[in-house]
């Protein structure tokens, strides 16, 4: 089971952003890699095409590996691993840290 999913708010905590908080954008499940807002951001060249008329040089994001990312609790404003538990018959992802629900 994945620890993130699309929309949570996270911190890197490896690579050339680590530190950076962002917002998950798209999960690739197959390769374990996260699209996260404003994180590795590259660019690309790019020729124009029919949908892009202008082309030119773009800047994107680009995917990181689930590993160097952490859950963000903003109740200590820090990364915090994630466990699960079962509440009102529902099962819930909660904080370690804070013991609060994400």
């Amino acid at each position: 089971m994945m620890r993130v999913k699309k929309g949570d708010t996270v911190v890197v905590i490896a690579g050339k952003d680590k530190g950076k908080k962002g917002l998950v954008l798209n999960i690739d499940v197959k390769n374990d890699k996260v699209l996260v807002e404003g994180v590795n951001v590259i660019t690309k060249h790019q020729k124009p095409s029919a949908t892009n008329q202008q082309g030119g040089i773009i800047n994107k994001e680009a995917p990181i590996h689930i590993s160097n990312v952490m859950p963000f609790d903003s109740e200590t404003g820090k990364g915090t691993r994630v466990k699960h538990e079962v509440k009102d018959g529902k099962k819930v992802r909660v904080s370690v840290k804070s013991g609060k629900e994400i």
